[in-house]
């Protein structure tokens, strides 16, 4: 009886101990990841019907950035949670663009752009501003390391048409520097004279 009690004793230890290695296995990773913002945006229950009936899942939708110009966003589905926000992040961290900015606060033009029904508008802002947007795009733009900017979102409010937009209209963004290279002039002459005036005694 006494090695039967032992027994059971020592397996009430072992599962906190279980549940302790899994914190602790989550705490370095979170470390390691500070360098990456990581923002759930969304998280739905699927199913899928096979023959003894069905199979439920969960999709995540995630947003990953450096808040320095960089961001990406990735889509995962598991029969765990933690299993496919992890997915989801991975697939993020491989699809991320690099953004250019202005002054590092805020983007360098206005932005229209549309993904299936889902249409957005991206506008520069000046400085004290702050992130007007909601849902999806706020998350991008925190994410990014964007401090002024305006959006609006005129189409679907799927997340995901939402969030595709959004990468569209962030793909298409472009600096003046890129620009003067591309047609063979000088930044000054792309911004016109005052503004290179500005550029030259910055």
């Amino acid at each position: 009886m006494a090695r039967t009690g032992a027994r059971t004793q020592t397996g009430a230890r072992a599962q906190p101990e279980r549940r302790g290695r899994g914190d602790s296995d989550r705490q370095p990773r979170e470390r390691e990841d500070t360098e990456f913002t990581e923002k759930l945006v969304n998280i739905n229950r699927v199913a899928k019907v096979v023959k003894g009936g069905r199979r439920f899942g969960f999709a995540a939708l995630v947003i990953v950035g450096d808040r320095k110009g960089r961001v990406g966003y990735g889509a995962g589905k598991a029969r765990e949670v933690p299993e496919a926000i992890r997915k989801a992040t991975e697939q993020a961290r491989r699809g991320m663009i690099r953004v250019p900015l202005r002054e590092g606060r805020t983007l360098h033009h206005d932005i229209v752009s549309s993904y299936g029904a889902g249409r957005v508008i991206v506008r520069a802002a000046k400085a004290g501003t702050g992130i007007i947007a909601g849902g999806p795009m706020r998350a991008i733009f925190e994410a990014l390391g964007i401090h002024d900017v305006v959006a609006k979102s005129l189409g679907s409010p799927n997340p995901h048409n939402m969030i595709k937009a959004t990468f569209n209209a962030l793909g298409r963004a472009t600096s003046p520097r890129a620009v003067a290279t591309r047609r063979g002039k000088k930044v000054g002459e792309i911004l016109g004279r005052r503004d290179g005036e500005t550029r030259e005694n910055a």
